[in-house]
């Protein structure tokens, strides 16, 4: 969903602003970034997401003329955006997924997206957006040199990828969704049949066998929908806690949640189906995801078990991220996957603790601080050896400069009260920053 906050201000030459559009089975996104080509960090400027829902026309595995519609409208909004961003075409990399590489009618769709807007459309297959799913899970974990499973439940399939040090060792696809799950199961309360089917399907997929043989050391979820089932782990949904987080010793936890906690959840979910205040509760908690969130949760905990998955940690970034790093590396001569954990790290925290009407905010004040501070450095340069600062101000001063900003507010998160008091503790007490000596953090964001 758009926000109604301006669009960060930024000095950067549009030659380092690029753009991923990931369109959907449920939903279609547009992730804006802004580039730093000689350290290799991308900053988040601005992030849509529109629900177009080409899954509903998945039965028929035809894309009809009312989806057609709904989806020009949005690429016609995007499009609005990169303009208004003078984001050059060659910067921007637009990929659809699941329902448009089922679709019968997958050339005319994006035939009528070509002549009406003039977009290429890449449409990517199943292996291919595993692939790319595990660039993006590598831009928010440090986890590039451990051998990863990462899964992405999508609209319309499901993604599994192991790799380790960037490279796919294993990629496999399922035609596991959550919107087709609801259509097929949910929606006709046949959830012992649709566990029957998971099962089937991830039997037949060889994931089992791959996954003993590779021996996988960490296993992330990357989807919207897994984001979803870790925030109410996290808030107590199936406990009936409400929005009380706890003290500090909360904030050490980081983004994950046990196959237990899955389970607790899974079942309340289930209960609640077919009982009016549950669905209200539903609704009111995971909003437009409510729909298609039991269908989810059960096609994750049948995962779980038939992978003998005991933890999973959650990605902020996925597909689009995955589309930015490949489109760095076209443009910068490579991307080097395995660099600047520090700065991944605050990305993280900001991600974690900041919703995204706080993190818009983030995102424009780190815009204009580095509009000042870029500013300040050009002038010291052009200044007279009498006017000069007596200190530099070099790339790493721009990083803490940014990091401060990104992580000033996540104090909100329990209020607004004393929430400068609040930042700190979370930050000094967490270990979430990856890289940063004590006097650095203590320095920068103290």
């Amino acid at each position: 969903m758009a926000s109604n906050l301006p669009a960060p201000r930024t000095t950067a030459s549009p030659a380092h602003l690029f753009a991923a559009v990931d369109m959907g089975t449920n939903s279609f996104k547009l992730l804006i970034v802004r580039a730093d080509p000689s350290t290799g960090r991308f900053l988040t400027l601005d992030r849509l997401k529109e629900p177009v829902l080409l899954g509903r026309d998945t039965p028929s595995a035809t894309i009809s003329s009312a989806s057609q519609l709904r989806a020009i409208d949005t690429l016609c909004k995007f499009q609005r955006v990169l303009q208004s961003h003078h984001i050059p075409p060659s910067h921007s990399h637009f990929v659809a997924t699941s329902a448009v590489r089922e679709a019968s009618n997958q050339l005319e769709f994006i035939g009528a997206i070509h002549q009406t807007l003039g977009f290429e459309i890449d449409v990517l297959s199943g292996l291919e957006e595993a692939r790319l799913i595990y660039m993006g899970v590598l831009q928010f974990h440090p986890v590039y040199s451990k051998t990863v499973l990462t899964i992405d439940i999508g609209g319309g399939s499901t993604e599994f990828v192991i790799g380790k040090e960037g490279k796919v060792l294993f990629g496999s696809s399922v035609k596991l969704g959550h919107v087709t799950l609801t259509q097929n199961f949910v929606n006709n309360n046949g959830f012992e049949k649709m566990r029957e089917h998971i099962q089937c399907v991830i039997q037949a997929s060889g994931l089992i066998e791959k996954v003993k043989e590779y021996g996988i050391e960490v296993v992330i979820g990357s989807s919207g929908t897994v984001r979803a089932l870790e925030k109410a782990i996290f808030f107590g949904y199936a406990r009936d806690l409400g929005d009380n987080v706890g003290d500090c010793e909360t904030y050490r936890r980081e983004w994950k949640f046990s196959s237990a906690e899955l389970g607790i959840l899974v079942e309340k979910l289930c209960g609640e189906e077919g009982v009016a205040g549950g669905r209200v509760r539903r609704e009111r908690f995971f909003k437009r995801r409510s729909e298609f969130i039991v269908a989810g949760a059960v096609l994750l905990k049948e995962i779980f078990g038939m992978l003998g998955i005991e933890e999973m940690e959650v990605s902020g970034c996925a597909l689009g991220e995955g589309v930015i790093s490949e489109k760095l590396a076209e443009f910068y001569g490579g991307h080097d996957l395995n660099t600047n954990a520090r700065w991944r790290s605050v990305v993280r925290l900001a991600t974690r603790f900041n919703d995204k009407i706080r993190m818009k905010s983030a995102l424009v004040c780190a815009g204009i601080a580095k509009e000042i501070f870029e500013g300040l450095r050009k002038w010291n340069e052009v200044a007279n050896d009498q006017c000069k600062f007596v200190v530099t101000m070099d790339e790493k001063d721009l990083e803490y400069l940014e990091a401060a900003c990104l992580l000033h507010n996540i104090g909100l998160f329990t209020g607004k009260k004393g929430y400068q008091k609040q930042s700190y503790c979370i930050i000094m007490n967490g270990d979430h920053l990856h890289g940063y000596g004590d006097k650095e953090v203590k320095l920068v964001f103290s």
